[in-house]
């Protein structure tokens, strides 16, 4: 897990975003983590020699724009040390000779070093400035320092370093040396770069490079040189790597211990798997007619992560390994301004609203037959959240408590369990749809952009008999290509375990569900009027939050038009599970729904699920907003008290925003 932080300015930040540390425990093999490194630290990071043709042929338009060359440029040459190793000028005659967990780095001399660190001097002092020239030239002034005292050629660089006895054993290797160190030589601590402030957004991420980059090197570069065994004297100071955990260390021992490749041959590249229609389509389920004991909405509750993180956050924290982008363009791209995250667990939050659900519904705990609970992102296996759940609310006993892993579909599923759940007990089920994105991001740019914390709860009761239940049509996929199946994978080793969204594939996915479901709604009637179909009585569409932007041109496509559909997107983001049960609770709150309202509800996304339903929607089952108060801590009462008039419940203006207007 990577949570955020909130530093003294009580702002969000990030570190997993500039501190480059990565999880060693789940890779196995070089080539594994050469693929991270590529990715992370090689695929947008100039080289010198890159920078140095931008320069010559006037390609900078301004500093920030060489600044940010630089550091990604510097990010790329510290690649494997930043990630793998604590660097400590040690006495040559103090440092072990023999270990196996000591090492010294071999390094080229940098070639062209002069042209290149003139070239980039002479372009700073003529560029004008962007943003703010104080601020820029405090970064130039940390990261020029490195660049021009590198000494070595960054291009191919050994993962694994030699051990210092391997170093004794070639007399040409060259590494790092200078005649004195002091053990006191500044650097920034943890706390100073959390605390960074800068009135612009990307000159914060900026200057929180700089400082990561300077630590990198704690000792005096201006009287570093690169010498041979045979020139480093007793009382020298050679640069020792030492492995930053035992992670670190074990992935070492497992590569240099790994036998050779042609004795340990790959398995062949994998075909992809032909993807196959069913034998039969899967009718949607009519409820009405395939259940005896119908489906009664009593309550929703919603509750939000108590810490907004918008755009201009998440610019303050841009990682090395993004390509530049600002609060504006997220907001273009995606239709969000703004998340919601939670310094919660996941089960807190849904303990949150399972309270303030069965307070609306009326019902006592003992009255719960089924706990449901429909997550993906859940830190816990054992007991499951829902059974976690079960014994918090006191219930002694119930027929079912299970959590159900299918993503954004969550809602369609966890309702079509529940009105199973209802044929067998008789009595009400509690659904609670919960996620937290906030600390299982990582550095990944897509994720951050577009995932938040939160969770809702329903209350699915017996309606009385004889009448209608809420819920008419409920239908559930999964499966399909291999692509879409893995368009979004959690953990992923080969992103250091961080959510990873593949964005063609998922957009691939969507529109395949979504044309199947306006497929099927158009084909069935209308249970109150057979003479119309499904389709044409649906009163308003709230589909899953994933991307304002696709979701319309998508439905558009299929035939939608944009006033149909209700986005809470752009001030909770993708919530995953959770988005349309708390887009329902804000349709409500908005006065989009004003009175008992047929919903049709689709959701589709990761291992390539999907469904719907289609309920009615009655607006006197909507819980009063839960607040949490961002000012407790996770072990005491996170619920803030409620002021008289405030809301954080979508407006009408926000949906206007959210259809372009």
């Amino acid at each position: 897990m990577k949570p955020f932080m909130v530093n003294r300015h009580g702002r969000l930040v990030f570190p997993a975003n500039f501190l480059g540390e990565l999880n060693f425990s789940v890779l196995d093999t070089l080539e594994q983590f050469s693929a991270v490194i590529e990715r992370d630290f090689e695929a947008k990071a100039p080289t010198g020699t890159d920078i140095l043709s931008r320069v010559e042929s006037d390609g900078y338009a301004d500093r920030f724009e060489l600044l940010r060359d630089l550091g990604q440029n510097l990010f790329w040459v510290n690649r494997y040390s930043i990630t793998m190793y604590d660097k400590r000028p040690t006495r040559w005659r103090d440092l072990a000779k023999q270990r196996h967990d000591v090492f010294l780095p071999v390094v080229t001399p940098w070639e062209d070093a002069e042209r290149k660190v003139a070239a980039v001097d002479r372009a700073y002092q003529q560029l004008p400035t962007r943003y703010d020239a104080g601020t820029e030239a405090t970064v130039f002034r940390l990261l020029f320092d490195l660049f021009r005292h590198k000494l070595h050629h960054a291009t191919e660089l050994s993962a694994i370093k030699p051990t210092v006895g391997e170093f004794l054993s070639r007399p040409d290797g060259l590494t790092f040396v200078t005649p004195t160190h002091d053990p006191d030589y500044p650097v920034f601590s943890l706390e100073q770069i959390l605390d960074a402030d800068e009135k612009v957004p990307e000159l914060e991420a900026l200057m929180r490079w700089a400082m990561v980059l300077h630590n990198q090197y704690p000792w005096d570069r201006s009287r570093t040189e690169l010498r041979g065994p045979a020139d480093i004297g007793d009382d020298d100071f050679v640069v020792a790597f030492h492995p930053r955990n035992r992670d670190v260390l074990a992935f070492i021992d497992r590569v240099r211990s790994a036998p050779p490749a042609d004795a340990n041959p790959t398995s062949a590249t994998r075909k992809p798997i032909e993807a196959v229609e069913p034998i039969r389509p899967f009718p949607p389920v009519r409820v009405r007619e395939a259940f005896a004991i119908q489906p009664a909405l009593e309550a929703l509750a919603a509750v939000r992560g108590e810490r907004i993180c918008d755009n201009v956050d998440v610019i303050r924290n841009a990682s090395f390994s993004w390509s530049p982008m600002s609060a504006e363009e997220i907001a273009t791209k995606t239709g969000i301004e703004q998340r919601r995250y939670t310094s919660l667990e996941p089960e807190q939050l849904a303990l949150v609203a399972a309270r303030a659900a069965l307070a609306k519904s009326g019902r006592r705990p003992e009255e719960i037959g089924a706990v449901l609970v429909s997550t993906c992102t859940s830190n816990r296996q054992i007991p499951s959240m829902a059974c976690w759940l079960s014994g918090e609310l006191g219930l002694l006993q119930t027929h079912a408590s299970a959590d159900l892993v299918a993503a954004c579909a969550g809602l369609p599923y966890g309702l079509a369990e529940a009105i199973r759940q209802l044929q067998e007990v008789n009595r009400p089920v509690l659904l609670v749809c919960v996620e937290k994105f906030s600390d299982k991001i990582g550095s990944a740019r897509t994720s951050r952009m577009i995932f938040g914390d939160g969770a809702a709860a329903l209350v699915v009761a017996p309606a009385a008999a004889g009448a209608t239940g809420d819920v008419e049509v409920v239908q559930t996929y999964a499966s399909g290509p291999y692509s879409e199946v893995n368009s979004i994978i959690w953990p992923n080793p080969e992103f250091d375990n961080d959510l990873t969204v593949f964005g063609p594939e998922v957009k691939a996915l969507v529109a395949r569900y979504l044309a199947l479901m306006i497929e099927e709604l158009g084909a069935q009637p209308d249970p109150d009027d057979p003479d119309r179909t499904l389709l044409d009585s649906i009163d308003l569409i709230v589909p899953h939050q994933a991307n304002r932007t696709m979701i319309v041109k998508l439905a558009e496509k299929a035939g939608l038009s944009a006033d149909q559909l209700y986005f809470n997107i752009g001030r909770m983001g993708n919530v995953s599970a959770a988005s349309i049960p708390i887009a329902v609770h804000d349709a409500v709150r908005d006065g989009v729904i004003t009175r008992p309202t047929r919903v049709f509800a689709p959701g589709f996304g990761a291992g390539a699920v999907g469904g719907y339903a289609v309920l009615r929607v009655d607006p006197a089952i909507i819980a009063d907003e839960v607040l949490l108060d961002p000012t407790v801590a996770a072990d005491g009462d996170p619920v803030a008290p409620r002021t008289a008039g405030t809301s954080t419940a979508t407006t009408t203006d926000d949906v206007r925003v959210a259809f372009g207007e």
